[in-house]
């Protein structure tokens, strides 16, 4: 029998309906509805989270959302009493997390599924500015990072091995976006940054205002480790980084994703498999997910890998 065009279209529209129907009676490996812990809107974290939110929707089809947080601390407290399913964290306080310690009074039931790439630290002052060390900080008006942060964290290690104690500064505690308005508008000297580069929030300030970074040397690198385990490395600000024509020395701490120790192996691995197959779509918008690798994705010290992430590594192949 002859089939028309019509035919052809109403039988490829029921296979379609068929198999839709199909995929909605098998059970989804995810929550039906779940959130990210993000960071501040500015910042990589909250893009980066964005992006995976969008892809978890369109994969799973669940309602996810990506919550605005002060940071790794916080993010790490919002994955451990279960307000998110994942979210992201410096390794220096997820290190902390597991192990009761700094700003987490008891071990926080939670467990890393990536290693994503290194964050840089970033000192930043005016162009016009006097201060050409971390040491002119004493006595200066400096945002240490959003309480709840990583990057309060850092800042407060840093200033104490660069022999500037955290009490002797003027201490706004501003999340990135109130730190770059502070900057603009002269009500703060300095502020600190954590973040992978480029971070959205300081491409657009360097961009409209006269800004610089401040060196952190192999001196104070070696103090913070000596004191806080090693995690952190001696790094540069490339040429060309926020459209400097000059690097600078820094330092870096890698990051993780995080999930609860009671996410489902099934989980683990549905989550593993999207950030990874939707990587390069990703990193389009986040450079930073440029630098996800399968390979380091794996190190996660001193924190453990999740045993569904273990699984997933064990079997993916690149």
């Amino acid at each position: 029998m002859r089939q028309t065009r019509r035919s052809i279209a109403a039988r490829a529209l029921a296979i379609v309906a068929v198999i839709a129907t199909l995929a909605g009676c098998a059970p989804s490996p995810v929550p039906d509805r779940f959130a990210i812990a993000g960071g501040g809107v500015t910042g990589v974290y909250y893009s980066f989270g964005a992006e995976l939110a969008e892809e978890y929707s369109a994969r799973f089809g669940a309602a996810v959302t990506v919550d605005e947080t002060n940071g790794s601390v916080d993010n790490l407290q919002r994955v451990g009493d279960g307000r998110a399913l994942l979210g992201f964290a410096q390794s220096d306080a997820a290190a902390d997390a597991v192990a009761g310690a700094g700003a987490f009074p008891e071990p926080l039931p939670v467990a890393a599924i990536a290693r994503l790439y290194d964050e840089y630290v970033h000192v930043v002052v005016r162009s016009d500015s006097d201060v050409a060390r971390l040491a002119d900080l004493e006595g200066r008006a400096v945002s240490l990072g959003a309480p709840g942060s990583g990057v309060n964290l850092v800042a407060r290690r840093v200033l104490d091995a660069a022999g500037v104690s955290p009490a002797n500064v003027t201490d706004e505690e501003l999340g990135l976006a109130e730190s770059i308005a502070a900057l603009r508008a002269g009500d703060i000297e300095a502020f600190f940054w954590v973040g992978g580069l480029p971070t959205p929030g300081l491409t657009e300030l360097f961009a409209d205002t006269p800004s610089r970074l401040l060196s952190i040397e192999s001196a104070t690198v070696e103090r913070v480790n000596a004191e806080h385990g090693g995690v952190y490395r001696l790094a540069e600000f490339p040429i060309g980084a926020y459209g400097r024509a000059e690097a600078t020395a820094t330092m870096t701490v890698p990051n993780y994703l995080m999930v609860a120790d009671s996410t489902s192996d099934d989980e683990v691995v549905a989550l593993l498999t999207s950030l990874f197959d939707s990587r390069s779509r990703i990193a389009a918008d986040v450079p930073a997910a440029a630098l996800l690798d399968r390979r380091q994705a794996i190190f996660t010290d001193p924190v453990s890998l999740h045993p569904g992430a273990v699984a997933y590594y064990r079997d993916a192949r690149d």
